[in-house]
């Protein structure tokens, strides 16, 4: 009898696994009017690659939304709205037609490469978008200085704040880039308003395509995940990388040459430390880092990875091992539109990745400052756990750097390494938060200290990144920072719910 009735369930479709009606897509991808060979298509589950003519069929279900390529090295999608990558076609299941997709040879070489990468523009009113606007002339500027190279962007997620009404005006002041800009959701990003997860991309998609998808540039691989899990009660999400898209990284890794470098973008990171800490069961171990990185971490760890993530409102860098380096990037808002600095004195800046073959150089940009602003140094008496010493907030630090400090143009020795809070971001998250209650700063470790032999010398940071690269920056007293940045921006409390 049960054997008859797994018969008839399976005829009925109604047994677990049996309810989804696979159906085939066909289409083609050129170039030129010839077909490209090797390309690989996918709908977020599947994935074939093109044959010699460029040809494919995919099988897809019911709950496929989109097919989509891995962009090929040395060639460009269509791009609309001036910065949104066309490698997606919305699945029409009312007509049979092909989806086919048009690509141009790449003006430049590839191989090398440079793109920015931004996180939590986190717009929750039209005006921060105006203000955001004004940012994008420093991002001009910058890539300026890269003419002949291929350039794209990189947005860590987090583009409004729980307000998709804003997601027209933030393309709309994004267009002056006039590059393509490969975007993730963040938890912010997400409907709330659903009963499940597998629904709360609908707006973002509808903007922006799949938030799960892949490219390549020159010897790289890039990746974009979504590891927001909305698990379906008013603002709450945890960071987990759901079986799904599991088996859609696997599928999609398993394309590549052993070895290939790996981009991976991500909106919440993996990791916030380089060891693995014991498990927390309470909301900020569970929303503000990856549940389950240890299983994506070994997913990865035959390819040297770059993840780059956002969220957390402040800049780490993080080397796991000789392969894997995570680079959290602050955020575009700075302190959600209350000040211009980070809740680790980070100024709001974004990311700047030159990429040469198959390796990396990055560098961190503030907004409105020059290139080599890299450090924030405090006179005596900024720090009260330290009143006697020179403080150096050295953002974009990993253990690789150097710090050290000078008195009167002599190099002195380096400075001890420390963590705590800043001295400035203290200040302001005390006057934001008579906007917003649940704002406070936290404790950074790329905070130097060192007591001067002269107090009365002139005081300077020489630092060198893990490149060569040499900074210098003159110490200068507390309130003249302060000074430097603009009143606290007294916006009404909005509909954000949750702290990130």
């Amino acid at each position: 009898m049960r054997h008859i009735l797994c018969i008839l369930l399976s005829v009925f479709g109604l047994t677990t696994g049996m309810t989804q009606h696979l159906h085939q897509i066909r289409g083609t991808v050129f170039c030129e009017n010839k077909g490209i060979c090797g390309v690989v298509v996918s709908d977020g589950k599947n994935c074939v690659q093109t044959d010699k003519q460029g040809n494919y069929s995919l099988n897809i279900d019911n709950e496929s939304r989109f097919v989509f390529i891995s962009t090929p090295s040395g060639y460009l999608t269509e791009i609309k709205e001036n910065t949104i990558p066309l490698f997606y076609k919305p699945i029409d299941r009312s007509a049979d037609k092909n989806y086919n997709f048009h690509l141009k040879k790449n003006p430049h070489d590839d191989l090398n490469h440079v793109f920015f990468a931004q996180a939590d523009v986190q717009a929750i009113r039209p005006e921060n978008l105006e203000t955001y606007h004004t940012f994008l002339n420093d991002y001009q500027e910058e890539l300026a200085s890269y003419r002949n190279t291929d350039i794209f962007g990189i947005d860590c997620g987090d583009i409004t704040g729980d307000n998709a009404q804003l997601f027209p005006p933030y393309i709309e002041a994004i267009k002056s880039l006039n590059i393509p800009v490969y975007r993730a959701i963040g938890n912010h990003d997400m409907d709330y308003n659903g009963r499940s997860f597998e629904t709360s991309q609908h707006s973002f998609e509808s903007f922006f395509g799949p938030t799960c998808y892949s490219f390549n540039k020159g010897k790289v691989h890039y990746i974009i995940l979504n590891n927001n899990f909305y698990i379906g009660r008013e603002f709450y999400y945890i960071g987990y990388i759901d079986e799904k898209t599991f088996q859609w990284l696997e599928k999609d890794l398993s394309f590549l040459e052993e070895g290939t470098p790996l981009v991976i973008v991500m909106h919440i990171p993996t990791r916030l430390t380089e060891k693995q800490q014991p498990f927390q069961f309470d909301y900020n171990t569970l929303a503000d880092q990856t549940v389950n990185a240890e299983a994506f971490h070994q997913l990865i760890k035959d390819h040297p990875t770059h993840i780059i993530s956002g969220h957390m409102h402040y800049n780490l860098n993080i080397c796991y091992n000789d392969k894997l380096m995570e680079h959290n990037t602050a955020a575009i808002c700075g302190t959600w539109w209350c000040s211009d600095i980070c809740l680790d004195g980070t100024p709001r800046g974004y990311g700047i990745y030159q990429v040469n073959g198959n390796q990396l150089i990055w560098k961190y940009k503030c907004i409105g400052k020059p290139d080599n602003y890299q450090a924030r140094v405090y006179l005596p008496g900024a720090s009260k756990e330290f009143p006697q010493a020179i403080i150096a907030n050295v953002w974009n630090w990993d253990k690789l750097w150097k710090v050290e400090w000078m008195e009167d143009g002599k190099l002195m020795g380096e400075m001890t390494q420390y963590t705590a809070y800043d001295p400035l971001a203290e200040k302001m998250c005390q006057e934001a938060v008579q906007t917003y209650s649940w704002i406070a700063p936290v404790k950074t470790n790329h905070l130097f200290k060192a007591i001067p032999q002269n107090p009365q010398a002139q005081i300077s940071v020489k630092i060198t990144d893990r490149f060569g690269h040499e900074y210098i920056q003159s110490a200068q007293d507390f309130s003249s920072f302060f000074l430097q940045y603009p009143q606290i921006r007294n916006y009404a409390p909005n509909m954000i719910q949750k702290r990130k």
